[in-house]
């Protein structure tokens, strides 16, 4: 019975709260977000100018990783693709051996690289590949 009564008390003051927040008046905010949408223009200039210096960024990753060779398991060797909007960036590689591990860089450019590239290092630059890129 008691734990009735306390449900009903907390809906009547949920009630009266929000009909409190109804009643109260809206005010300018005092630190001047409502002088905002005078600088609109200021605005969309600086999100252009951002939105071109992130063009250049390199932002599209993959990582594919397997295994090189057969006697050697666990998925240690990797493909790394790291580009910018415009496809031009790197794809690093590192073969994993029982004994050695070699590391490759090669530079990408317009999503392709003038060098042969393995399957792997394919499959990363296609899954860093921005959809309807």
């Amino acid at each position: 019975m008691l734990d009735v009564v306390a449900v009903a008390l907390a809906a009547v003051a949920c009630v009266v709260a929000g009909l409190a927040l109804r009643r109260t008046p809206s005010r300018p905010a005092a630190d001047g977000v409502d002088a905002l949408p005078e600088d609109v223009h200021g605005l969309r200039q600086e999100v252009a100018a951002l939105k071109a210096e992130s063009a250049d960024a390199l932002r599209h990753l993959s990582v594919v990783r397997y295994d090189a060779f057969g006697d050697v398991g666990g998925h240690l060797s990797w493909s790394l693709a790291v580009l910018d909007d415009a496809g031009h960036g790197v794809v690093l590689t590192s073969i994993h051996g029982r004994s050695e591990a070699r590391t490759y860089a090669k530079s990408i450019s317009s999503w392709s690289c003038e060098q042969q590239l393995s399957p792997e290092e394919e499959e990363a630059i296609e899954h860093a590949r921005p959809l309807g890129g």
